[in-house]
């Protein structure tokens, strides 16, 4: 009896673990609008961007204790591209343990956060604190375009072009207390992996398929398990009856 809720225990733990170290948003891509190839343009703000193609970001997200004028720590943008109108997806961030922090994923249109000014504003200071990190030599290529010929290159230079996309705000509270008090001072970096992971038929997330596979093959192997154990303990009580009736046959 004590086996069954140690082995659930220790099929929780894991789960308890890894949803201490994710956070994520849900939401739908909007309709495809219109994006300006006039200044300001989106080349030039420095944000990673997140697609389909390329899905998961490796990075290092600036971390801060909250405050009054920051009540959820320090804000980081990202650019969401080449999404499927009405298609529901997920951005999950996830890091590491030893680096407590607490994470608020948010989306915007693009309207949105051109037209609020807060928002603006926000996007603002951190373009400009990223781009003051990176070498004048790679702004350039800061945010990658589309691969393309060089006359496609130039079209999109020159005319508007239509695409679902989106802003993705990501707030980081350090959350933790020490005794050092460097690290009380200065919150450093936390490494993060952000994912974009389309939902399959606007109902699961694509990347939990192979998860749900095995789940599956286990259901199945388990079910035919357990019929066999359950008839071969069926089969030897059956014997051990009929072989206690011969015995009292036997006996009179």
């Amino acid at each position: 009896m004590q086996i069954r809720p140690l082995s659930l225990l220790g099929l929780l733990l894991p789960i308890i673990s890894v949803q201490a170290n994710v956070e994520k948003t849900i939401f739908l891509a909007p309709p495809a609008s219109t994006i300006p190839s006039k200044e300001p343009s989106l080349d030039d703000l420095g944000v990673e961007r997140l697609s389909p193609q390329n899905s998961v970001v490796r990075t290092r997200l600036n971390a801060s204790f909250p405050t009054t004028a920051a009540s959820q720590g320090s804000d980081s943008w990202f650019f969401l591209e080449n999404l499927n109108p009405g298609q529901r997806y997920e951005v999950r961030v996830c890091w590491l343990s030893i680096q407590p922090t607490s994470f608020t994923l948010t989306t915007y249109p693009l309207s949105q956060t051109i037209e609020d000014t807060a928002l603006l504003s926000s996007l603002s200071v951190y373009t400009a604190a990223r781009l003051a990190t990176i070498d004048s030599q790679l702004q350039e290529d800061a945010i990658p375009r589309r691969a393309g010929s060089p006359r496609e290159m130039k079209s999109l230079d020159t005319a508007p072009s239509s695409d679902s996309v989106l802003f993705l705000r990501v707030h980081a509270a350090a959350d933790y207390f020490s005794t050092n008090k460097t690290l009380m001072r200065e919150v450093p970096p936390v490494a993060v992996d952000l994912i974009l992971d389309p939902f399959l038929f606007n109902v699961f997330p694509r990347s939990l398929v192979p998860t749900a596979g095995w789940i599956l093959v286990v259901t199945v192997l388990s079910v035919v398990l357990g019929r066999w154990i359950v008839g071969e303990v069926g089969r030897v009580i059956d014997d051990a009856r009929r072989q206690r009736s011969l015995e009292e046959m036997k006996n009179k």
